[in-house]
């Protein structure tokens, strides 16, 4: 097309363009630089123009309803781009392509498809990848088929809400040594490795917010323990609020803090994990696990690993029930409804039909300071468990209900024996711990 960015510009300025109402000002139609909806046409460059020329305008770019095929295409600072919600595709070709963006600033993208279905490469980075960069938002856009990431972004801040990703290889969205992300809104789904991960590269502080998502059938393609296969997994970050989430089906935990100081796990809803629903794990410090609700899973609640410096908790307010008798995927895993081990407060808890643990307290000798009070237990087989190993500490069981224990309501443990049947009765023999005011039945 003989024409210059300019003149594009100028044209359309006065061209009646009919687009989505949240544009303010006239938007740059994207057809003034020869862009048309074809499947079978790579149109990498006139898109790569179009942006530009709109940003360096400072005016908003629409892409009208249909399929465009590029490759990669490196988003300039100030970008606003909005589509036609669920019409307007940006389909890569098998060779790969997407979305980036180094070192930019005020990057919107908005009413996108992002379809990588058709690309045959793995690639480590998001479909939609943004890197040193600040002020990014990204709405209302479906992410599809990434063979690696669907949205990734490195050093940057962002905030990702009101998508829809589905069909990626590796997680949905990947933070890493991120500078004030949200994660709000989205709907996740079958993604070959992760859901939503923050992660750092050293441990540090964080601040990221990941809330209102709703995240089914996410597998672990790539194996390991634990460390893929998580719904939503915080690794080294600090401060981070995982809140109001509904995750279904991770064959691993629905959420993963691993390594993570002062961070808050709040008013989420765990379906069917296959392993731990909720875990808070080595060297953490400061976690906050409430109001959650657990319902099926190979384990509810998991606050542990002293012996590499996990430690200071609380878990209160939480129900955990319908408990698995084993792993489908870890045969380490039994089942417990909610365990601790160090500095950590388990109170006001209801936790029913567990094939094992209803509440355990330490591992052989990793207990110190756990207080276990105001819980209600149903429908176990041990109901509140004790470490009473050579080298536990000190622990207080009070004012718990416990109904309908099939081998004992409140039992002192040495690892996974059990050494006393009747903690109530025979308090005597472990002075480490006090216990009153519990109701067994």
């Amino acid at each position: 097309m003989n024409t210059t960015r300019r003149s594009v510009i100028t044209g359309l300025a006065t061209t009646a363009v009919v687009v989505p109402p949240a544009f303010a000002q006239n938007p740059v139609d994207a057809r003034g630089f020869g862009l048309h909806p074809d499947p079978g046409a790579d149109q990498t460059a006139s898109f790569a123009s179009a942006c530009v020329a709109a940003a360096e305008a400072g005016l908003p770019l629409f892409l009208p309803a249909g399929v465009y095929v590029v490759g990669t295409v490196d988003l300039p600072s100030g970008l606003l781009l909005q589509g036609v919600p669920g019409a307007t595709v940006l389909r890569f070709g098998a060779a790969g392509g997407g979305l980036r963006a180094r070192g930019c600033s005020a990057v919107t993208l908005d009413g996108l498809v992002l379809d990588g279905a058709a690309m045959t490469a793995a690639g480590a980075d998001g479909l939609v990848q943004f890197d040193d960069s600040d002020g990014v938002t990204v709405s209302r856009c479906a992410v599809l088929g990434s063979r690696g990431n669907g949205i990734g972004l490195a050093r940057s801040a962002a905030r990702i809400e009101d998508c829809d990703i589905t069909g990626c290889d590796e997680a949905a969205v990947f933070s890493l040594d991120g500078r004030g992300v949200a994660v709000t809104g989205c709907r996740i789904s079958d993604c070959g490795n992760g859901g939503v991960l923050i992660w750092r590269s050293a441990s540090g502080r964080d601040g990221s917010l990941v809330s209102g998502n709703s995240i089914t059938a996410i597998a672990s393609r790539s194996g390991g323990n634990g460390q893929n296969g998580n719904g939503i997994n915080v690794f080294r970050a600090g401060a981070v609020t995982v809140a109001g989430n509904t995750v279904t089906g991770a064959q691993f935990s629905a959420i993963r803090l691993n390594a993570t100081d002062d961070c808050q796990v709040v008013g989420n809803t765990c379906l069917d994990c296959q392993e731990v629903a909720i875990f808070s794990e080595f060297g953490f410090s400061g976690s906050v696990v409430a109001n959650n609700i657990v319902d099926g899973a190979a384990q509810g609640i998991s606050i542990t690993n002293f012996n590499e410096g996990g430690r200071l908790a609380t878990c209160t307010g939480n129900i955990v029930r319908n408990i698995f008798p084993r792993s489908a995927v870890n045969p380490d895993t039994v089942p417990v409804g909610i365990a601790a081990e160090a500095d950590t407060v388990i109170s006001g808890n209801v936790v029913e039909a567990v094939p094992g643990l209803g509440i355990g307290a330490g591992w052989g000798p990793y207990l110190r300071d756990v207080a276990v009070s105001g819980n209600v237990v149903r429908e176990v087989e041990i109901g509140i468990g004790v470490s009473v190993a050579p080298g536990a500490g000190k622990a207080v069981v009070a004012s718990n209900l416990v109904s309908g224990a099939r081998r004992a309501g409140i039992a002192g443990m040495a690892w996974s024996e059990m050494v006393s049947d009747d903690l109530v009765r025979e308090a005597a023999r472990f002075p480490a711990l006090t216990l009153s005011g519990n109701a067994v039945g």
